[in-house]
């Protein structure tokens, strides 16, 4: 097995399946990425079991067929410490990979292609096409609210939910929830849920760009899988039920308040610093066309901010985790929000002034 590269045909690939790879395992080979010469093209995987990545490169030089796999970490390094421009030459010898570029020799240990894992094969049962700007706003908007390392392992991720002409992100840790809805028009789908692991969500989600480029999404019933131009991404499913999330939406708000997403944004970011570290609570006290939002802290530090907002009803005072209602303003892309209240001990609705196809709901707390 031999090819030559250039550093940056090399480096792109490599980096993007890197991501896949786990670097304390307690198998050695997972620490490895797979190489592989076949078909005038370099084939590079990477996985934890978990996730797999696949990306591929066209060879222009000369090259054998065959594969192998070597650490990763080390090799990305190396590539990434050669100069912009260098053409480098792999090769094995024995049981070493042996890298050139110019000058510079690198001798890399090695490990056998037959005994890297890969992802048994299975079929789609669920296939839709989605272009990657919309992938990303439906898990951009939503991906913040998975919890972690939650025992109730079915949160630790997203679910992804089709039926007829919607798709739909949603993902909650119990205090707080997130759910974007994609009106699709190409197709109708079949009625399907399943749930994405959080590792799989943060790989997703550094794969793709907010671009119009298209991407096949294949469900199976333990796997989900998406194909590029640039990969083939792979991901086990959460064996799980997802809790029913249309009962924990606010039915009965009847106070309505619309503000500045900025403003607020910047309040209660303001009013963070001097809230309570462990639990981040502020207290809102709403009265007609003014917002006060308080935080203090054990060493009796207090912050006070005053926002003017669009509101006509009765006096309310409710307590909130900041930390959520400033993740949620930062999700939200348009200059107005909408919250929607009933009580002090009811959940609030969140949406975009003008856009309901995401919204989110917060659990009150106890000050």
């Amino acid at each position: 097995m031999k090819f030559s590269i250039s550093r940056e045909n090399f480096l792109q690939p490599l980096q993007l399946v890197s991501g896949a790879v786990e670097r304390r395992h307690t198998l050695p080979i997972l620490s490895n990425v797979l190489i592989k010469v076949s078909e005038n093209a370099l084939w590079l995987t990477g996985t934890d079991l978990e996730v797999e990545l696949i990306s591929n490169v066209t060879l222009t030089g000369d090259f054998e067929e065959g594969e192998i796999t070597v650490p990763a970490k080390k090799l990305l390094d190396i590539i990434r410490g050669l100069t912009d421009g260098s053409e480098i030459s792999f090769q094995l010898d024995g049981n070493k990979a042996i890298l050139r570029c110019g000058r510079s020799k690198y001798s890399l240990s090695t490990l056998s292609a037959n005994d890297y894992p890969n992802l048994e094969d299975w079929q789609g049962e669920l296939e839709f096409e989605i272009s990657q700007s919309n992938l990303k706003r439906l898990i951009d908007s939503v991906h913040f609210s998975m919890a972690q390392q939650d025992v109730r392992y079915y949160l630790n991720g997203m679910s992804l939910e089709t039926e007829d002409n919607v798709i739909r992100t949603v993902a909650t840790d119990g205090h707080r929830l997130a759910l974007c809805r994609l009106n699709y028009t190409e197709a109708t789908l079949p009625n399907r849920q399943v749930i994405i692991p959080r590792k799989g969500v943060m790989e997703i989600i550094r794969l793709i760009e907010d671009n119009d480029k298209s991407l096949k999404v294949q469900v199976g019933s333990n796997h989900i899988r998406i194909f590029s131009n640039d990969f083939i991404f792979t991901s086990k499913l959460v064996d799980g039920r997802f809790p029913d999330y249309r009962r924990v939406l606010p039915k009965d708000g009847d106070k309505n308040i619309v503000a500045s997403k900025l403003g607020l944004k910047n309040a209660f970011s303001r009013a963070s610093i001097l809230s309570n570290e462990k639990f981040k609570g502020v207290r809102l006290n709403l009265s007609s066309g003014e917002l006060k939002i308080t935080a203090n802290n054990p060493e009796q530090e207090e912050a006070v901010e005053i926002v003017d907002v669009d509101y006509q009803g009765g006096d309310l005072e409710i307590g909130f985790n900041v930390a959520y209602l400033i993740d949620v303003l930062n999700a939200l892309s348009a200059e107005e929000v909408k919250f929607t209240l009933a009580d002090s001990n009811s959940s609030a609705l969140i949406e975009d002034g003008s856009d309901d196809s995401a919204l989110y709901v917060i659990m009150p707390m106890r000050l």
